[in-house]
């Protein structure tokens, strides 16, 4: 039994995310290392995540949910940390992966480096260019989807192998030094598939309707209120307008990161600059498959 890595999530009803989870993390760790907080005890999730750890919640709406959430979740990293060599933490819809050029599995990846330390991925987003990408997702997402673009907002400090604490919403954490390896990922589902996203936001929005608060009182983000969301098929043609670069060199985009770095007010938190960048990528073949 490995003690390299743990992953963790929390999840309420996103079951199309968390199969291509399970699927991924549980082939690479084994289902036994993985950690999925079932808010509202769901019978699905508890089904889909069979052979996992789950911890049952209470579902109640709440206007802090999101406060609440990564409190819970910086107490289980910090606990798994003492049995596990590096803790991965992060929302459903979010998979680390390490570029297939490198010749080893994300666990081989883990188990050479050494711990105490934070590790921070390149974000990049999924898109589903459906101008270009017909075809429905099956048992695999990359190679139906194959478009990505430059999401700043997601390199998140999500492997964590030293005491620390992650902010609300995984974007930031108190941890001095930027460690962004190379060939190191973190794909952001979340627009990845155009149904799936409108069935997705529907669900949010339900959650902050059914809670009663304004974004100004909430610590939820912006994207669950139907007032943020917008026309979800605009939103989509939109991926087509994005400026196409040729080639997958992301070294700029790391450099950017490093130039930028440094503490977030007086919060104790870490950040770097997150322009919007206007580009996409075209995933080399290698990825295809990956998840």
């Amino acid at each position: 039994m490995q003690s390299t890595a743990a992953v963790v999530t929390m999840v309420r009803d996103d079951h199309f995310f968390l199969k291509a989870w399970l699927r991924y993390y549980g082939a690479l760790f084994g289902r036994e290392n993985l950690y999925v907080i079932n808010h509202g005890r769901g019978a699905g999730v508890a089904e889909l995540a069979e052979g996992c750890n789950i911890i049952g919640l209470p579902g109640d709406p709440h206007k802090n949910f999101d406060m609440k959430r990564w409190r819970l979740l910086n107490g289980i990293v910090g606990g798994l940390k003492s049995y596990y060599k590096h803790v991965i933490v992060g929302d459903v819809d979010e998979l680390l992966v390490i570029d297939p050029e490198k010749g080893r599995t994300l666990l081989e990846f883990l188990e050479v480096r050494r711990a105490d330390q934070v590790l921070t991925p390149l974000g990049l987003e999924l898109i589903h260019r459906i101008d270009l990408e017909p075809d429905p997702i099956r048992d695999r997402i990359l190679g139906p989807r194959r478009h990505v673009r430059i999401a700043p907002h997601y390199s998140k400090p999500c492997v964590i192998s030293t005491g620390t604490k992650i902010a609300r919403g995984g974007h930031f954490a108190q941890y001095p030094k930027l460690n962004t390896p190379e060939a190191l990922y973190l794909f952001h589902l979340k627009f990845c598939d155009f149904e799936e996203y409108s069935a997705a936001m529907n669900r949010r929005n339900a959650v902050t309707s059914a809670i009663g608060a304004e974004i100004s009182d909430a610590s939820i983000g912006r994207h669950w209120f139907a007032s943020e969301r917008g026309e979800d098929r605009a939103l989509f043609d939109g991926f087509a307008q994005m400026s196409m670069v040729d080639g997958f060199d992301m070294q700029a985009y790391r450099k950017h990161m490093h130039d930028t770095f440094k503490l977030r007010g007086d919060t104790g938190f870490y950040e770097f600059d997150r322009p919007e960048y206007d580009a996409q990528y075209e995933l080399p073949e290698r990825f295809s498959g990956v998840f």
